[in-house]
């Protein structure tokens, strides 16, 4: 079993880190909460905390090994016990992951079943499943110290969520959206609403293609 990887990282796309270690190179996939940590350190060494797993039907013969990986070991915890839950796994505990795992189980403790659906793939039934399981359990996650990330709070999270879906609705591809969203919030200013932060984003936009060539 590897449970943890050191090595140069030498790219972020959408769910999934490549890092170089020696003459190997790594395909590591990571929640959306690591991504954004993660998307202004290449060219550094980094070390993330792994999980192993086989994809594919067993009954095909067809199973394929993947990792994934976490920048501490607390939150790779917080995701093994996520996928513990009845009917979510590693594929959608992976897409779920949006926010910071603080952010999660604060969630869950406080049986906020509104904010648990909300997460991408899990939806009500699933978020009350999960409060039932790991309420009592998650009182230690919800104590994590705050990462440096684009956005903290809950009503910053929405915003940036809302733009999402309008650049979604607008004809972006979900990685395309991203990286408008990431390239905007990367400047760490505040936005009232998701008309400046569009309005950002398309400045920002506007500013790469009038550069040099």
């Amino acid at each position: 079993m590897i449970t943890k990887i050191t090595g140069k990282l030498l790219s972020v796309a959408d769910d999934v880190a490549l890092l170089r270690f020696g003459a190997f190179e790594f395909e590591v996939f990571i929640p959306e909460f690591a991504r954004r940590q993660l998307q202004h350190r290449l060219g550094d060494e980094i070390s993330l905390h792994t999980i192993d797993y086989l994809e594919g039907n067993p009954m095909q013969g067809r199973m394929t090994p993947r990792l994934i990986g976490f920048l501490s070991e607390v939150e790779r915890e917080f995701f093994e016990l996520f996928c513990s839950v009845d009917g979510v796994g590693v594929k959608k505990a992976l897409r779920a992951m949006v926010r910071p795992v603080r952010d999660v189980a604060t969630a869950i403790e406080e049986q906020d079943a509104k904010t648990l659906a909300s997460l991408p793939g899990v939806g009500p039934a699933t978020a009350e499943r999960v409060i039932a399981k790991l309420r009592r359990k998650v009182p230690k996650f919800a104590l994590l110290v705050a990462r440096d990330e684009p956005f903290e709070t809950p009503e910053e999270h929405d915003l940036v969520k809302e733009t999402f879906q309008v650049l979604r609705q607008l004809g972006h591809s979900e990685a395309e959206s991203r990286r408008l969203l990431d390239a905007a919030l990367a400047a760490k200013k505040k936005y009232a609403d998701v008309q400046s932060l569009l309005q950002a984003i398309y400045q920002a936009a506007a500013g790469k293609k009038s550069g040099p060539a």
